[in-house]
Parts: structure tokens; sequence; C-alpha cells
């Protein structure tokens, strides 16, 4: 299939097999959820009653005082007692294949190009970090909202868009499931076009 690059007469051709594939939702909840999930500390921590200071020694003795018996300071049912279920620190990680990431990935970029919500231009570079320009870039293409992807990091175009609450950029080894769905426009330079259909053959 071919794409237009906006504002010129050219296009562009990319696989069908990346850009014009059915959407697999079930796919892409999973790549995305994986993200999420690997995003994740996992520093979560409590004491159980074996980690609570004390607790060594019988509080009372077994019978004759017409209080419950207790054999431990530490145990949860008491104040400053152990947590029952304990959290322990854990990775929160699920794996995931890439042969299923670069389908899933495949997957969005289809779906964005059916809502006509991917945008091809041959360039995104502004001159020094200026927001100005930045703007009039986003205002020629009518978009509010958009993820700029390009080949590699552009130090000035980052500055140029960090006060946009709603645009972002990001290079093509630094993609993620949740950009893409997260705004609603994204602009990809050609050259970062051919660098994704490469990554995802």
């Amino acid at each position: 299939m071919e794409l237009a690059v906006f504002n010129t007469k050219s296009t562009v051709t990319v696989s069908d097999d990346i850009f014009a594939r059915s959407f697999n939702e079930p796919l892409v909840h999973q790549a995305v959820t994986a993200y999420l999930a690997g995003a994740r500390s996992g520093t979560k921590a409590n004491k159980s009653r074996s980690d609570v200071r004390g607790g060594g020694a019988k509080p009372w003795r077994q019978k004759g005082t017409g209080r419950a018996r207790a054999g431990t300071s530490s145990s949860p049912l008491w104040r400053s007692g152990g947590v029952t279920f304990a959290a322990r620190p854990r990775k929160h990680k699920q794996k995931l294949n890439k042969k299923m990431v670069r389908a899933a990935y495949a997957s969005m970029f289809s779906e964005l190009v059916r809502q006509k919500c991917l945008h091809v231009v041959e360039a995104f570079t502004v001159t020094e970090p200026s927001t100005k320009q930045a703007l009039e870039q986003l205002e020629n293409l009518e978009v509010v909202s958009a993820l700029i992807i390009t080949e590699e990091a552009d130090k000035n175009l980052y500055l140029s868009v960090r006060n946009l609450p709603y645009v972002d950029v990001a290079e093509v080894g630094g993609l993620d499931p949740v950009s893409l769905f997260k705004f609603r426009h994204v602009i990809v330079t050609r050259s970062a076009l051919q660098a994704i259909e490469k990554w995802l053959q």
C-alpha cells in the first residue's frame, strides 16, 4: 500500500502485512498490559509476624487470668503486630515474545492508518528550541494532540514541545504501545516510517 507524504506530491510504499492488517484487540490488550506491568516497581513490603520485633515471650500464662489465651505479642490480632498476608517485593513483569510484540505494533499502526490518524511528513525539525515553530508545524497539519515519531532523538524538538500538554516526541527505538493510543494523532517522518517497517518485518 501507499501512504501520502504531507505537503508533497510523493508517496511512500509500505508493507500491507504491517500497515494494512486487521486489528487484533486481544493481542494489543496483552501488549499494553505487559508494558504497564513492566513499569511497576514491585517494591511494596509489609512485616509479617516473624519480622516484627519482640514477641518471643508468652504475654501471660495460659490459664487463670480470665483473658483470651495469647502466645505472642507479634500476632496479627494485636496492635503493632505483624500483617496476616504480608506483601513482599516481587516482579510484575509479563513475558511476551518478540513475534507477538511486533504483531501488536503492526496491528496498532494499521488501525491508525484506517482511522486516518497516521500522518507521514518528510521531516519535523526546528532550528532551535522554539515552541512557536513546533506549533506552526502542528497547525499546518491541523493537529492538536499528537505523538511525533522521529528516527533519532532530536533535542531541539523535544525542548520545543515539552510545554505542550498534548504533544510528545518519541524515537523509533523508544516507542511504547501506550503512547500510540494515548494521543489522537501520530506524526511520523519518512525515515522513521522506513525504520519502523524494517523493525516490524
